[in-house]
């Protein structure tokens, strides 16, 4: 405190404000105390929540790898094997690749292997880049009719023309017994189409600006920058289109009546599931009536029919959570 001279009050000096005493050498400073409910997920799990953690999650890996195990061993086990365990093998016998060798010689489950590998490879990429352009022409507010055409896009995902129309659409184009049966109904997915357009959206305008600044047309913008910048989200949806041509067998039952077109799934759902024998010639009589008969044929169609997918997934899986989630967040 100070005393004024020409009042004689008594004033306060700003430099006798007090402050808080320093915290002393070699001591902390005292931490917040938290509240004691605090959410679970902040919480330091026991011992018991990590064993349980440990066994949930030790069974959920049984649980998927079993069957698949079980798969793979009948397979490649004799007849006899499968005939004295009375169905799926579980203990290993002998090992016996008889039942790849016949339907890998060349008849109806060769040729439909190499029909899907066909169909997807193809499709995958005309449904990719087709799914690409679109998405970078809807993710550009100035483009010609953006709008309705997003709107129509919408549409397509709650509503369709049905199985009948379709048909006939497939029918008068020509397309029956044709392999484009296989790919162009299905060419385009509206959702695929939203996610990398939600993405594109997510491209920052400035570097877009600056390359047509520099002269850059929509081309080259599109395939130097904004394609490099999404791979990621273009993997994922690139797996999406895969798996579903590799898997899809109903478009064949539909509109391919010659059986040698057949894609392997259709072989699967028709010799696995429905128990028929294979139509056709060639090696067809060495797959039904062979030396290995029955159930180690079809786990061996089986593991033909996973196979490729499961060689592709693990270099896509890493891109999945990333272009999935940040093209939905994004725009």
């Amino acid at each position: 405190m100070s005393i004024d001279n020409d009042t004689g009050q008594a004033m306060s000096r700003p430099d006798a404000v007090p402050f808080p005493a320093p915290p002393r050498a070699g001591r902390a400073p005292r931490r917040r105390r938290r509240s004691r409910h605090r959410p679970v997920w902040e919480g330091v799990p026991g011992p018991f929540t990590q064993a349980g953690k440990g066994i949930a999650l030790a069974a959920i890996v049984l649980a998927v790898l079993f069957p698949l195990y079980t798969v793979v061993l009948t397979s490649i086990s004799t007849q006899a094997d499968v005939n004295r365990s009375g169905g799926m093998v579980v203990v290993p016998g002998q090992i016996s690749f008889a039942a790849y060798e016949q339907i890998l010689s060349g008849g109806i489950v060769t040729r439909a292997a190499i029909v899907s590998v066909g169909v997807t490879t193809v499709g995958t990429l005309l449904s990719t880049i087709v799914s690409i352009l679109a998405a970078y022409g809807l993710s550009r507010p100035g483009s010609v009719l953006h709008r309705p055409i997003l709107f129509t896009f919408l549409i397509t995902m709650f509503f369709g023309a049905g199985m009948i129309p379709t048909y006939l659409l497939v029918s008068g184009l020509g397309l029956i017994d044709s392999y484009w049966s296989l790919i162009l109904p299905g060419a385009v997915s509206a959702f695929n189409v939203l996610i990398l357009r939600n993405f594109f959206m997510g491209v920052d305008q400035a570097i877009l600006d600056a390359a047509r600044i520099d002269g850059a047309g929509d081309w080259r913008v599109l395939g130097q920058i904004v394609v490099p910048m999404s791979g990621a989200a273009i993997a994922v949806v690139a797996l999406f289109y895969g798996v579903g041509y590799f898997n899809a067998f109903f478009n064949a039952m539909l509109y391919i009546n010659d059986n040698t077109k057949w894609p392997l799934q259709l072989v699967l759902r028709s010799y696995v599931l429905q128990g028929v024998a294979l139509p056709g010639g060639g090696g067809t009589a060495d797959v039904v009536t062979g030396a290995v008969s029955g159930l180690p044929v079809k786990m061996a169609i089986m593991v033909l029919a996973i196979l490729p997918i499961l060689a592709v997934y693990p270099f896509v899986q890493r891109h999945f959570t990333k272009g999935v989630i940040f093209g939905a967040i994004k725009g």
